[in-house]
């Protein structure tokens, strides 16, 4: 089997506020979108996408981040049919397929039916999904559709085709199931047992959301949390956080995880929470931690330093930056505009004012004589409170630009502005609203839920001592370097863009 066809044309209205903006098979599940997973699991073969709601969003988003062969079509119909005759034209006569609902996440130890399996002979039957996790509208038994809800016989919406002549009469628009039924196509049975189903809020609603990134797999065993790369940049980056560790250590640097080794990466289990969930405390407390925070900091700052790279200035504040950029001009709404309305404030496109802000961090860079080692990504994410308030921090990026371990302290503080002013933790945890105007006069509104740290601005800056300019020109740049790292999920991208230019309009 070499081919699949995805049913990704729905709008999706029953996960309400995910796809006001994108498709159902771009919200993310597991930090990844639901059509992804599917591009992950079958990597090598043919992918047909039906799509109808947002499809522009579709187009944009597939041309900038997927990695398979793929071709879209537009449903001219209504319904699960629509689209499906379209998409049988681009599979060649003879020539077994896979037809799937995008909202269908299937489990890592799901396996096609033997015959369908690669290198097996030209299959000879038809498969029908049947659910054992989750309840569908409709079951198969004995042969039989039937409009009845069954979880144990649930057609799921998975398909199995050993020739597009089985559904050459497909109309245009209706319910797939339902002509299947006035039809009477049987089909055997496969099992999709442990499939997870994402159709409705309340679903993805119960998901916790992953506080990880998926290059990553964390193991915890009793006062041991062992952390483990899953792919490519997992390994690169896995190397940087050992180096930092080790030099950490040879440094006597506290606040820091005890680390019982670096090979694999093997250390404490802090028993308490992240920072930005310790939202209800008082103005007292969170003074001493950002106190402690701001000393434990400078104290590693000061361990040791090294000449100031101009290379690795520019590559991490302004070629980084549009690097990211230029992937999501086309994606992000207005971004071909010179001016953007984003929560009442008119903002400058950062795409039309690019040599301007060049300007402004060259001048920034030009203040910066010395590397510092640096953590590199202390915003509250990682930092950890124990259960008796002190604070520890974890997760060090361990580079700057081309640099190793050393750089900018300006970066390690604009970080932790980050979550004390940009509330970055909520956004990351996908806690925001964003609402897309119809026009440039309607605008962007963007709500990010609170850490409740914001009246620790300035208290922030009476600690750190440092420039108040240079911190929140770094704040919008960061935010508007998120974009494409945050690339899994649409709404992301295009709230750290927003962001960005709103933050980057009070200091340009």
């Amino acid at each position: 089997m070499d081919y699949i066809v995805v049913q990704a044309g729905g709008k999706g209205t029953r996960l309400k506020y995910l796809t006001e903006n994108k498709p159902k098979a771009l919200v993310p599940v597991d930090n990844l979108p639901m059509l992804f997973h599917l591009f992950r699991k079958y990597s090598d073969k043919r992918f047909v996408i039906i799509a109808d709601y947002k499809k522009e969003v579709m187009r944009n988003y597939l041309e900038a981040f997927a990695d398979v062969k793929y071709q879209i079509v537009e449903a001219s119909g209504t319904g699960t049919c629509a689209g499906v005759k379209q998409a049988l034209d681009l599979i060649p006569e003879n020539q077994s397929f896979m037809l799937v609902w995008s909202d269908l996440i299937l489990p890592d130890n799901f396996e096609l039916p033997k015959e369908y399996e690669d290198g097996m002979a030209q299959p000879v039957n038809d498969y029908a999904g049947i659910s054992r996790t989750f309840p569908c509208r409709w079951s198969y038994q004995d042969g039989e559709f039937e409009e009845k809800r069954s979880e144990e016989h649930g057609v799921a919406g998975f398909f199995l085709f050993t020739d597009k002549a089985k559904l050459a009469q497909i109309p245009e628009s209706g319910e797939l199931v339902r002509w299947m039924q006035q039809n009477r196509i049987c089909y055997q049975e496969t099992s999709l047992a442990g499939t997870r189903e994402f159709g409705l809020i309340e679903e993805y609603e119960k998901l916790e959301q992953s506080k990880c990134r998926p290059f990553n797999k964390i193991t915890i065993t009793g006062n041991c949390l062992m952390k483990e790369p899953v792919d490519k940049q997992g390994d690169k980056l896995a190397v940087r956080e050992r180096a930092w560790y080790e030099k950490a250590r040879k440094l006597n640097i506290e606040i820091l995880p005890e680390i019982y080794s670096t090979q694999p990466l093997q250390m404490e289990y802090i028993k308490g929470k992240n920072i930005y969930e310790a939202s209800e405390l008082s103005t007292t407390l969170k003074t001493n931690i950002l106190e402690k925070l701001v000393n434990s900091l400078k104290k590693i700052h000061r361990a040791e330093s090294m000449p100031a790279d101009t290379f690795s200035l520019k590559e991490a504040y302004f070629n980084k930056t549009f690097n990211r950029l230029s992937q999501i001009q086309d994606l992000v709404p207005f971004a071909r505009e010179k001016k953007i309305l984003v929560n009442g404030r008119t903002c400058r496109n950062v795409y039309f004012y690019k040599r301007e802000l060049e300007k402004v961090l060259e001048k920034l860079n030009q203040t910066c004589g010395q590397f510092h080692f640096i953590h590199g990504d202390c915003t509250f994410s990682n930092m950890m409170l124990r259960e008796n308030g002190d604070p520890v921090l974890i997760d060090p990026r361990g580079y700057f630009g081309y640099c190793e371990l050393f750089g900018d302290v300006r970066y390690d503080w604009a970080k932790m502005y980050y979550s004390i002013v940009g509330n970055y933790d909520r956004f990351n945890l996908k806690d925001f609203r964003l609402h897309i105007g119809n026009n440039g006069e309607e605008g962007i509104k963007l709500e990010i839920a609170s850490n409740h740290w914001e009246d620790m601005e300035d208290k922030f800056f009476e600690l750190t001592k440092t420039d108040r300019a240079e911190i929140k020109l770094l704040h919008a740049v960061i935010w508007l370097s998120l974009t494409t790292y945050a690339w899994q999920d649409y709404d992301s991208i295009c709230g750290a863009f927003y962001n960005g230019i709103y933050y980057l309009e009070e200091v340009l």
